[in-house]
């Protein structure tokens, strides 16, 4: 797979693990896990990425006696997952396209 464009599914995928609630990046890899696998020398990037675009935000916060960063979406993140949806559905046609049977016309 095309490296910017798995990239970009990666940043949707964390952007939609936290969609409904915030979350830290343990729980993040642990509830992406069914579905892809990201380690977190690959998510940490991710998600200061993430932040810089201003599509999530971060928040320290005390937990067990040691400070966790919980992430949460914005209203800018919400807004490139629902993006990423009218693409997709524009690659669907597109794979549709490529991988339709041959028409014979004889």
């Amino acid at each position: 797979m095309d490296v910017q464009m798995k990239r970009g599914l990666l940043d949707v995928c964390v952007l939609a693990a936290i969609r409904d609630e915030p979350s830290y990046g343990y729980r993040i890899i642990k509830d992406m896990k069914p579905y892809v696998e990201i380690s977190e020398s690959t998510l940490y990037p991710i998600l200061r990425r993430l932040e810089t675009a201003d599509l999530l935000t971060v928040q320290v916060a005390e937990h067990n006696g040691r400070l966790r960063k919980y992430y949460t979406i914005t209203a800018e993140g919400r807004g490139r997952i629902e993006a990423f949806r009218r693409e997709w559905e524009e690659m669907v046609r597109m794979y549709r396209f490529v991988t339709k049977e041959e028409v014979s016309y004889e």
